[in-house]
Formats: structure tokens, sequence, C-alpha cells
């Protein structure tokens, strides 16, 4: 028996196709078919790139009549977010080191006498 790995958060997001599949139903479901348009790549392709989104769980895919919709379910990014809190920390802290030395080397206006 092969036990295959479950895809995680980060696979999914690896890929730019699959990142701008996410940005596209960011705001609005789409279906399959509007998805593909965008894109200068296969249908079978895309479905692909979806079917992983899915299995990442950072999309569900619901049915309307004939059609397939694909919807983003955004709290599955939390893992991404958590990951990359101690970067933002540490960038947020090297550009507050950054406008103290900006501040110290502003010229400061002289008044006339």
């Amino acid at each position: 028996m092969t036990v295959q790995a479950r895809r995680d958060v980060f696979q999914a997001i690896a890929d730019p196709t699959r990142r701008d599949i996410l940005s596209l139903i960011a705001h609005q479901s789409l279906n399959l078919n509007a998805i593909a348009e965008q894109f200068d790549v296969s249908r079978p392709a895309i479905s692909q790139h979806i079917k992983i989104l899915a299995e990442c769980g950072l999309i569900i895919i619901r049915e309307q009549g004939r059609e397939r919709y694909c919807e983003l379910q955004p709290q599955k990014l939390e893992a991404v977010s958590d990951w990359l809190k101690p970067f933002h920390k540490r960038w947020e802290y090297n550009f507050n080191k950054l406008d103290i030395v900006l501040r110290k080397m502003k010229p400061t206006k002289k008044t006339k006498k």
C-alpha cells in the first residue's frame, strides 16, 4: 500500500499560476472556464492546479447547475501568515532602526536672526 504525502499550503502557493488563481478568486467565486480563460495554458493544466488548491483546502469547489465554481478559503492562508510573522517582526525592527538613522541625518532648519 502506497501512502501519498498530503499536500500543504506552502506547496500550493509555491507555484505562480496557483497564486494567480487565488488572486483571481479572492473577491468573487469564478467558474473553471472563467479561470482558465485568464491563463495561456491548457484547461487540463488549470484543472490540475485547481485540484491541488482544493486538496490543500485553499479553495472549495461548489457545483451550481452544470457549472463548478471555485471559492477561496482564506483562513487556510493563516499558516503562511503565522510562518511569516518572525520575518515581519525582523524587517519592522530593521526599518525602525533605519528611521532613527535617517532622522539623525536629516538637516535641521536654522532660523534667521
